[in-house]
C-alpha cells in the first residue's frame, strides 16, 4: 500500500471484530515499527506494553471504567492493545547506554565522533531538564512522534487501529508496574480488524482544505 492510500484509508476504529486476530508475522512487524521510530537526538524515551491475551487486555480495561467506559469494548474486542509510555527522567547511565548501543551498531567512524555525539545529546537533555524545565514534555513529544509513525505504518499493513487517551493512565501505571520502572502511560492504541457494525468505517474522511492549512512562498 502506498503512503497516500494508507493515510486515506486509516481511521479511528470504533468497533472491532473480536474473532479476527493479527497474524504472528504482523505482530513481529508491529514490534519493529515501534523500535524504528525517530526521536530527537535518538534519545528513545519510551516503553511499550503489548497486551494480547484476554487477561492482559482485562488489566488494560480496568482503566476504562466509569467515565471512560465507552472505550472498554475497544480494548477487550481488539486483537492487541499497545500502551505507549514515556520516561519520566534519564540519568547519565541511560545516555551512555544509548551511546554504546550506537557504537555497537557502527554509527561512529571514530571515538571522537562518538564522544561529540554523546556530549550533544547530554547537552540537549540538560537544556530540557534545567533551562527549559520541560523534560517530560520533551519526552512526550518524542513518544507522539512514534505514535504518528505507528498509526500510518499499521494502516499500511491493513490493520485497523484507534488511539485512546480516554483512560485512567494511573491505573495502567499500577497494573503494569510502569511507575517503578520509571515510565508513565500516555496513550493506548487498540489494534485489530473492524467489525461490519463499525459505523466509522464507511464515513468519508474530513480534513481542512490544503489552502487553509498550507502557505506556499
Amino acid at each position: 500500500m502506498d503512503i497516500i492510500k494508507a493515510l486515506n484509508t486509516r481511521y479511528s476504529t470504533k468497533v472491532f471484530d473480536k474473532n479476527k486476530k493479527i497474524s504472528k508475522e504482523d505482530l513481529e512487524k508491529i514490534e519493529t515499527i515501534l523500535q524504528l521510530s525517530p526521536s530527537s537526538t535518538n534519545i528513545q524515551p519510551w516503553h511499550f506494553i503489548l497486551a494480547e491475551s484476554d487477561d492482559a487486555k482485562a488489566k488494560v480495561a480496568k482503566a476504562s471504567q466509569g467515565f471512560f467506559s465507552f472505550n472498554e469494548k475497544k480494548v477487550t474486542d481488539s486483537s492487541l492493545v499497545v500502551i505507549f509510555a514515556s520516561k519520566t527522567d534519564v540519568d547519565e547511565d541511560y545516555l551512555v547506554h544509548i551511546n554504546e548501543t550506537e557504537d555497537k551498531d557502527k554509527r561512529y567512524a571514530n571515538s571522537e565522533i562518538k564522544e561529540t555525539n554523546h556530549k550533544a545529546r547530554s547537552t540537549f537533555t540538560q537544556f530540557h531538564k534545567e533551562k527549559y524545565n520541560d523534560l517530560q514534555t520533551w519526552f512526550d513529544k518524542q513518544l507522539y512522534l512514534n505514535l504518528g509513525n505507528f498509526l500510518v505504518s499499521v494502516a499500511a499493513l491493513g490493520i485497523d487501529a484507534v488511539p485512546m487517551e480516554g483512560l485512567e493512565m494511573n491505573i495502567l501505571d499500577d497494573e503494569f508496574n510502569l511507575t517503578q520502572k520509571g515510565f508513565a502511560s500516555k496513550v493506548v492504541v487498540a489494534l485489530g480488524y473492524h467489525s461490519d457494525d463499525d459505523f466509522n468505517a464507511s464515513l468519508p474522511k474530513s480534513r481542512l482544505d490544503k489552502d487553509e492549512i498550507i502557505e506556499k512562498f
